[in-house]
């Protein structure tokens, strides 16, 4: 199978890479509602510790869809910091539900 890409010349990586981001930024999406919805935007830090070590591993990582995925992956934790607290507006104008058994953020 190998012989048959490297007679045609095809390159994949660029494939695989804009793949796995879409699947990155996809899984964010929901996981940024549903930290809002249960821990409020205290749950920022926990977008910003993932982002921090997935940026620390694509620099020691030397497969390059690796690396880059792992970047993607840090970035969209860094992004989702600004989303939770954008998340707390969406909710308080009644676009996505209110968690009734948690208190008011005080950030």
């Amino acid at each position: 199978m190998d012989n048959f890409f490297i007679w045609w010349g095809l390159n994949f990586e660029g494939l695989a890479i804009g793949l796995l981001t879409f699947i990155i930024i996809g899984v964010f999406h929901p996981l940024v509602i549903k930290a809002e919805y249960y821990w409020g935007v205290k749950s920022w830090w926990l977008f910003c510790l993932l982002g921090v070590i997935a940026t620390m591993a694509s620099l020691f990582v030397h497969d390059t869809i690796v690396a880059v995925c792992l970047g993607v992956l840090a970035f969209s934790s860094f992004w989702s910091i600004m989303e939770v607290f954008e998340q707390r507006e969406r909710v308080k104008k009644g676009w996505f539900p209110k968690n009734p058994k948690r208190k008011e953020d005080r950030v």
